[in-house]
């Protein structure tokens, strides 16, 4: 007959290898959920840096597209250019500028040079320098336009720019992008990106300035 012991020692035996083998599916389990965790934060981790990478090379591109822009300008106005009798910014007074359609331009104090009631567009141009098209440039006015009349032009019609507000826009063909009425400015200001004293400036909207607080 097999002694009592025997069996209690082949059960205590199977025992402990049944514990042991679960020990180490635990252990292995454990193991595959640290290293799956490790994986999601290094993935995480590298589309955080992939989204800030991107969002760098769009403020990059956006100040290639402008980096041509003639910041400054004489102060000479288009003819018929009429002036804005009580606008919002009288001249002389300071402004905050809220537009970064240029390097440097957004959130500089301004003063208004000048105000002017008129119409103004984006545009989009090849310039007649040659190089890649330029869409949606803001600000060119009604009266910077050749063909320009007394009633303002639509979105969609083609039209010849008579402003040199970058290099290659004077007498390029353009298309309208958008239009709206609205009193333009002519202001000074002081780049916050390079310290670069701006005199002239032409052209910033009335919803592209706010009050100084």
């Amino acid at each position: 007959m097999i002694s009592k012991k025997f069996v209690i020692g082949i059960l205590t035996l199977f025992t402990v290898l049944f514990l042991a083998a679960c020990t180490g599916a635990n252990e292995e389990e454990n193991t595959e959920t640290e290293s799956s965790t490790e994986e999601n934060m290094d993935t995480e981790s590298n589309n955080d840096e992939m989204d800030m990478e991107e969002s760098d090379t769009n403020e990059d591109m956006e100040g290639m597209e402008h980096s041509g822009m003639n910041h400054s300008s004489s102060g000479e106005v288009p003819e018929g250019l009429q002036e804005e009798e009580n606008p919002t910014y009288e001249v002389g007074s300071q402004a905050i500028i809220e537009s970064d359609h240029m390097l440097g331009m957004n959130g500089a104090e301004a003063t208004v040079i000048g105000a002017y009631d008129t119409t103004v567009y984006t545009v989009s141009y090849t310039p007649t320098t040659g190089g890649e098209p330029v869409e949606n440039h803001k600000w060119v006015i009604h009266e910077e336009v050749k063909e320009a009349g007394d009633e303002p032009f639509e979105p969609g019609t083609e039209v010849t720019l008579n402003a040199d507000h970058m290099k290659g826009m004077d007498g390029a063909t353009a298309v309208i992008d958008s239009a709206e009425e609205t009193t333009v400015y002519m202001v000074d200001f002081v780049a916050t990106d390079s310290g670069e004293e701006v005199k002239n400036h032409k052209w910033v909207t009335e919803s592209e300035l706010s009050p100084v607080e």
